[in-house]
């Protein structure tokens, strides 16, 4: 596995949104923990502990791979022998590249099995990262259930008496009414439950439009064609590796892919 070795050039929007899961994520992990956790659980009891350690799992997961995706190079080694078989000619690199990797006016290279250039981690989703890129979004959306679902209890019931108004309704489908009414701690919490319903819209369209790519093994640019489908468990191998099963679990669980990320074997072979 590649790790980068020279940082990627970064455009204004992936630093933006980057901070946004990198800066955003663990002040809104302390303040839960801190501030609405203690409201339905007694500190040091079972269910205290077991949604403190739940918690801690899906920031490990969202975070890990997230930097996994932007630690680990997925472009085309330029010192890899070039194969005659190889027909697609990047005018870019000025050299044959391999099948499924594209160029990123971006990233300023060939990409392997390249599927899109991520703003979240200013990076491609390719070949070798592709697996980081789909629990990251995975974890993103089970986190964001698990929080909205503690939130909206503390702020609808245990808090109704603060947040039940039509102003909080207000407040939420127009967040611009935040900065001139209300307290500052009212608001910072309804700026954090706005964020966490994005989190889960931004969950649930990821993973309803890359989850059908990944089981029919292609990619966003090709999504509609079949010609590297193998089947799903073949198309699950591919991304996920040998150790499929576990290797959603952690990033740091190794899974060796099945191909070379240079050579395919397409549906009809």
């Amino acid at each position: 596995m590649k790790i980068r070795g020279n940082p990627l050039p970064r455009r204004l929007i992936d630093v933006l949104c980057f901070l946004l899961i990198g800066i955003f994520l663990p002040i809104v992990f302390v303040f839960e923990i801190c501030v609405v956790l203690p409201a339905f659980h007694e500190a040091g009891g079972f269910w205290h502990t077991f949604t403190f350690l739940m918690a801690m799992f899906l920031v490990f997961n969202i975070k890990g791979n997230m930097i996994a995706c932007m630690m680990i190079d997925t472009s085309v080694d330029v010192k890899q022998p070039v194969d005659p078989k190889w027909q697609r000619y990047c005018s870019i690199c000025e050299r044959l590249a391999p099948p499924r990797s594209w160029h990123c006016k971006i990233c300023k290279c060939c990409i392997l099995k390249r599927d899109h250039h991520c703003l979240y981690t200013g990076c491609c989703i390719g070949y070798l990262n592709h697996r980081y890129f789909m629990c990251f979004i995975f974890y993103l959306f089970v986190g964001a259930t698990y929080a909205l679902v503690y939130n909206s209890i503390y702020m609808w019931i245990l808090q109704y008496h603060v947040y039940g108004t039509w102003l909080t309704l207000l407040k939420l489908i127009c967040p611009m009414l935040m900065f001139v009414t209300g307290n500052l701690w009212t608001n910072m919490f309804l700026l954090f439950y706005s964020l966490n319903i994005l989190a889960l819209l931004y969950g649930i369209l990821l993973l309803g439009y890359h989850v059908p790519i990944v089981l029919s093994g292609q990619v966003s640019a090709h999504r509609k064609s079949r010609e590297y489908d193998n089947g799903w468990l073949m198309n699950l191998k591919t991304v996920f590796g040998e150790r499929w099963r576990l290797a959603w679990l952690s990033p740091l669980i190794r899974s060796d892919l099945p191909d070379n990320g240079y050579n395919w074997m397409t549906k009809s072979e």
